[in-house]
């Protein structure tokens, strides 16, 4: 009978070989979505300290270095996407999903869903799904209404679609301080607890600036930043998670030192992507400078 050669040379050919074998399966399995790395999904949160950071009114132009700075830090997050947002730009909704984060729907036009005709709900929520499903392939299980605005004729509809609402446990504020991202810091730095829902919005460079700089923080204290779902676990469809409002201060994160801080990346950015096109009825949206959050 034969035997195999166990030469030096063989040795070294046969792991030469099967390195390569497993980096193609890496790499094809990668591309087809089969074969995933280890990441914050991993985690439990009933074990763990979780935060779910949760981005509103996207996809924008700041979405993806968004998506380059979530992945660099291990860290997931929850996308909830405007409908005719996703309808004019579907590439930047399947990165979005490509990159492993949840993605959820923030209907078809961001309107005030609790003063717009009763006969119009279910449409901004089943087009808002409807988009999604056609850029991504994966249809949400949960919704945010423009400034978590919502009654029980929005529940029960999106009940009557599957939907779960998620409103969030911290406010920062980051619309309103475009320019002062150290408001928006200090209110993270005292609201945010284990098993916080964070409301941020990914049509801000400044908020990126911002998510890029705290996420070291977050992890100094222990912090694993996960999906919504992972967190919360599965919520039932018609069911309403979180308020409106920040309740009164924890204090629970430690700082870090400034030299802990990394920098931001010396390039410019483009100038943000309006809500568009908004074509629901005159003064019924929420509108504002909040724009509904």
């Amino acid at each position: 009978m034969r035997t195999r050669p166990d030469s030096l040379t063989w040795r070294y050919t046969r792991t030469v070989l099967g390195v390569a074998a497993a980096v193609a399966v890496l790499v094809v399995g990668g591309l087809t979505g089969h074969v995933r790395p280890a990441n914050a999904d991993d985690v439990n949160c009933a074990q763990v300290k979780c935060v779910a950071l949760t981005f509103d009114d996207g996809p924008s132009p700041f979405t993806d270095r968004l998506l380059s700075v979530l992945r660099a830090n291990n860290a997931e997050a929850t996308f909830f996407l405007i409908g005719n947002k996703v309808a004019a730009n579907p590439a930047g909704a399947q990165r979005i999903a490509d990159a492993g984060m949840e993605i959820g729907t923030h209907t078809w036009e961001h309107p005030n869903m609790t003063t717009i005709p009763p006969q119009d709900i279910a449409a901004q929520f089943s087009k808002g799904i409807d988009a999604i499903q056609a850029a991504t392939g994966q249809r949400p299980t949960l919704s945010r209404t423009a400034g978590g605005l919502v009654n029980d004729a929005v529940l029960a509809e999106a009940g009557r679609q599957g939907l779960a609402d998620i409103n969030w446990d911290v406010i920062p504020f980051d619309w309103a301080n475009d320019s002062n991202t150290a408001a928006t810091r200090a209110l993270l730095m005292s609201q945010i607890k284990p098993n916080s829902v964070v409301l941020l919005h990914d049509t801000y460079s400044s908020t990126v600036d911002l998510v890029s700089q705290f996420i070291p923080v977050l992890k100094a204290n222990g912090y694993h930043l996960v999906t919504v779902s992972r967190m919360l676990g599965p919520r039932a469809p018609g069911s309403l998670y979180g308020s409106r409002e920040n309740g009164p201060p924890v204090n629970e994160l430690v700082d870090i030192p400034a030299d802990q801080i990394p920098p931001l990346p010396d390039t410019p950015s483009p100038a943000p992507m309006p809500n568009f096109p908004i074509t629901d009825i005159p003064d019924q949206n929420s509108g504002g400078p909040t724009n509904g959050a």
